[in-house]
Formats: structure tokens, sequence, C-alpha cells
């Protein structure tokens, strides 16, 4: 997994609340199982019409939000089913970092799984934020120093869990992060375990 340190990008504005993970990723393109290539199904009924022609009003068609790197989104963003697909098809397509008011928390879970940075904000800073975003701007994203810097040189802090923290940081997977973090417990728990009862390392 690619590590997660910091991210300097054009933030676009998805003002809708609730877009669920068949909006991200339509259920018809579920039987495609790689990863690589996804990007072009992401949003892909809010991006194309009938004949796979772009449309003009969708936030991530139009300059300079189709180079967006941070996509700055409505409430209970992922919602819907569990499809890992929808962050595998966002990430594709160049985004790493989104930034809601709250999501879905599968569609949380999968972002971490997959190195993308998902950041809960509150209504203040989301206001600004998505300001920012409408304006063209580009934010910076700041993991080791937990901090969103807006164009104006303001900070606002992102609250994650340490051990998510860590993992996105060093690149890590669940397993990764789990031995990582614990391999002197798991060692230590093995040898008092063939101490106490060698009959099962026989």
């Amino acid at each position: 997994m690619q590590p997660f340190t910091t991210l300097t990008a054009i933030a676009a504005p998805l003002i809708e609340a609730d877009v669920d993970t068949d909006i991200i990723y339509p259920a018809r393109f579920l039987t495609i199982t790689e990863k690589k290539g996804l990007g072009r199904y992401a949003f892909h009924d809010r991006r194309y019409d009938g004949q796979g022609r772009e449309l003009a009003d969708f936030v991530l068609n139009r300059d300079p939000w189709r180079h967006a790197g941070i996509l700055v989104a409505g409430p209970n963003f992922g919602c819907g089913s569990s499809r890992e697909q929808a962050p595998w098809a966002i990430l594709d397509m160049g985004i790493r970092c989104i930034i809601a008011p709250s999501f879905a928390e599968i569609f949380r879970g999968n972002c971490y799984r997959n190195g993308m940075l998902p950041v809960t904000v509150g209504e203040a800073d989301h206001a600004a934020l998505l300001s920012d975003a409408s304006a063209g701007a580009s934010l910076h994203v700041d993991l080791s120093a937990r901090t969103i810097t807006r164009p104006d040189g303001s900070a606002i802090a992102i609250a994650i869990d340490d051990g998510k923290r860590d993992a996105l940081l060093n690149g890590w997977d669940e397993v990764m992060g789990i031995l990582n973090l614990y391999a002197g417990t798991i060692d230590r728990y093995e040898q008092d375990r063939r101490t106490r009862l060698p009959w099962l390392t026989r």
C-alpha cells in the first residue's frame, strides 16, 4: 500500500448529501475485479450520458476540478452497500483524500485499507473548505502534523486514530499494521505457550 504522508492538490466540491456507493461505482460494473482502471467508472452516471459523452455540469468534468486530488463531499458520503470498488474507483481517478461532515462506517474503513485518508470535519470547517474548493483552490494535507492547510494559511485539525494514522504513514495493510505494532507481544505469547504447552509444538 502506498504511504500517505502529505498531499497538496486541487480540491473538488461535491456538495450533495448521501452520495451512496452505487452513485460512486454503479452495480453493473461489479463484475470487474481488477483495481487498476476503475477510475473511468467512478461517478459514471454523473460523468457520462448514455453515449459515453461527458456531462458538462458534473464538477469532476470541469477544470480545474478534473485534476482534483482531494474531494470535499457532503454528509454521509459512501453510504449504501459495502462495495470496496467505490474507494478503489475514486483512488484510481487520482483522489486520495475525502473530506466530509460524516461517512458511512464501512466506506471509511475501506478508504483506510486502500491508503486513502477520509477526514471528518465540523460544520464551520466544512463550509470553509467547500468555499476553498468551489474557488478552485488547492489544499495541503499533512498527516504527520494532522492538519489541513487552507489557501489563507489557516489550519484545520485532522482527528484520526493513532493506529490508522501509523498505518497510512507507513503504507501498512491491516496485517502489517498488527505485526509492526504488536510483534513483541506476539513473540512473548508464542514463547510462553511453547514453555507451558510444549507438546503442542512437537
